[in-house]
């Protein structure tokens, strides 16, 4: 089966090899290999004899103009991939993503998940709950010298790997019409996984809990957990780093 990838990042890469590996025709395209989906050049080439296009991009910001940005790639890479004859597409998204209206990005990823559900392609949309190897970056995020600010949202952590997995299985398989959601297995609140990931590292850096804290102070309750469980446990995951 011929998949494009569009997003050569953290999970793009490694769908790519996962699929490869499975003896796919599967390539990675981003702007590194001339594919610009803002201004559309090289899609075309790019998704050229595709029979799945997974979309694994992100927006380099993460306020109001993240909006923008996946509002254009998603019209430009649809509109691409439709004329190509694609008869699936994939996107990646978070899941919860669609109760957290406060948030900008979030909104972001809720436009491309409509944008996706409306579109002329069959679709499955793969929701994850948060990567564990951004954890060290939302601690950096409210660190204020040597004291880390976090809410207790409960966030459920799961490895770039379980998630690209998923993407993977699903762009082998038939469109779902809808979404699937995958998360760790494993449930904390974010000021107790912050002190997990500081001990275990070695910081001495001393967590502060504070609800107003950073971006995910905006979410209400426990949205951004639930899907499918994967295996890998966020204190194992640290040891094995």
């Amino acid at each position: 089966m011929k998949i494009a990838v569009i997003g050569t990042g953290l999970i793009g890469s490694q769908v790519v090899d996962r699929l490869v590996a499975a003896g796919h025709d599967a390539a990675g395209h981003s702007r590194a290999t001339g594919v610009d989906l803002l201004t559309g050049e090289g899609l075309d080439q790019a998704v050229r004899g595709a029979e799945v296009v997974v979309d694994v991009t992100n927006s380099p910001t993460f306020d109001e103009a993240s909006i923008d940005f996946f509002r254009t790639s998603v019209t430009n890479l649809l509109a691409a991939a439709h004329a190509a004859g694609a008869r699936h597409v994939v996107a990646l998204s978070i899941v919860g993503v669609d109760q957290v209206p406060d948030v900008a990005y979030y909104r972001a990823k809720t436009v491309q998940e409509d944008l996706v559900k409306a579109g002329p392609i069959p679709y499955t949309i793969v929701r994850a709950t948060q990567f564990m190897e951004f954890v060290p970056a939302v601690l950096d995020f409210t660190t204020d010298g040597d004291v880390v600010r976090l809410p207790s949202t409960p966030i459920q952590p799961i490895s770039s790997a379980e998630v690209a997995a998923a993407v993977a299985e699903a762009a082998t398989g038939a469109p779902l019409g809808g979404t699937r959601d995958v998360g760790g297995p494993e449930v904390f609140p974010l000021d107790e996984l912050g002190r997990i990931t500081l001990a275990a590292t070695g910081d001495g850096r001393r967590v502060v809990t504070d609800e107003t804290a950073g971006l995910f102070a905006a979410v209400k309750g426990d949205v951004l957990t639930g899907g499918r469980p994967a295996t890998t446990r966020y204190r194992d995951w640290l040891q094995s780093r």
